[in-house]
């Protein structure tokens, strides 16, 4: 039953991912396996998670709870991080100009490795403010995403968990994941450099990267409130394929090995796809 969809998963392992599809509008029908898997582990922890994840190959998708809005915390600054450098790539701003006594390039790095706020303030502030944000996210067909506060101003307010304000849902996550590796957003050069960044992420260790088999690499950034732990961005899997994963949790206890869980089920059922390919590929000869 399955042995069409394996088919074409070979036939896009041989195009080695030349022609990127757009992410899918709704969950793929070969996807709902892992779905139904997803929809299981989490209805067992105490945490309300919302998740999302796009195949970069062939744009199949699945999400739980993926039109459901969660607070963003520190995930906002790839959007950041995104109108940063694509004032850099159209000539309006460097990353060698100072800011506050630091370049750019160090700001940045800081932002996307270490989930530095003040560094993230000042980014923000220097490409014009959350409106500013906002525009780049709606001028690039990006929606679900809301950007309100800076990063100071959302830590001294309170009730994160319940907020309106400055939030975005798993399937928008993604999108926007799928814009910055698409080339669509930013040049060959930005995305290596913020890619880069992102695989040096140390806020990370317990989340999306914790339970994956080692070498595998990631490329993520993390988001951290009271009661909210996220974790967003790139598991690249042994055939080559590449997957933008969002997860959202909050309330609840043990989020980060829930987080870490889920990213574990996503890679098992994506690897036993590859493998089967595999096999059926063998058959075919």
């Amino acid at each position: 039953m399955r042995r069409p969809f394996l088919a074409c998963t070979l036939l896009c392992c041989i195009a080695g991912g030349t022609l990127l599809p757009a992410p899918a509008s709704a969950s793929s029908p070969e996807l709902t396996g892992l779905e139904r898997t997803l929809n299981a582990l989490v209805a067992s922890r105490s945490s309300d998670y919302g998740i999302a994840v796009l195949d970069l190959r062939n744009g199949s998708a699945a999400s739980v709870r993926g039109d459901i809005a969660y607070p963003m915390a520190s995930t906002v600054k790839l959007a950041i991080a995104g109108a940063y450098l694509t004032d850099v790539d159209h000539g309006r701003r460097s990353l060698t100009d100072m800011i506050a006594g630091r370049s750019a390039a160090t700001l940045m790095e800081l932002m996307i490795v270490r989930s530095d706020n003040h560094a993230a303030d000042l980014l923000l502030a220097r490409v014009g403010g959350p409106a500013a944000v906002q525009q780049w996210l709606s001028s690039n067909g990006i929606s679900g995403i809301r950007i309100d506060r800076n990063i100071a101003q959302l830590l001294r307010e309170r009730g994160h968990l319940f907020d309106s304000k400055d939030v975005a849902t798993p399937n928008a996550m993604v999108s926007l994941l799928y814009k910055l590796n698409s080339g669509t957003l930013l040049t060959v050069e930005s995305r290596s450099l913020l890619f880069n960044l992102m695989s040096r992420c140390v806020t990370g260790t317990r989340r999306i990267r914790a339970l994956l088999p080692a070498g595998t690499r990631v490329e993520d950034k993390t988001g951290t409130l009271d009661g909210v732990t996220n974790d967003v961005g790139f598991i690249n899997m042994p055939d080559g394929r590449r997957l933008a994963v969002a997860v959202f949790a909050k309330g609840g206890r043990d989020r980060q090995v829930g987080i870490a869980q889920v990213a574990r089920v996503i890679y098992d059922h994506f690897a036993d796809l590859g493998r089967n390919a595999l096999t059926y590929f063998m058959e075919l000869k």
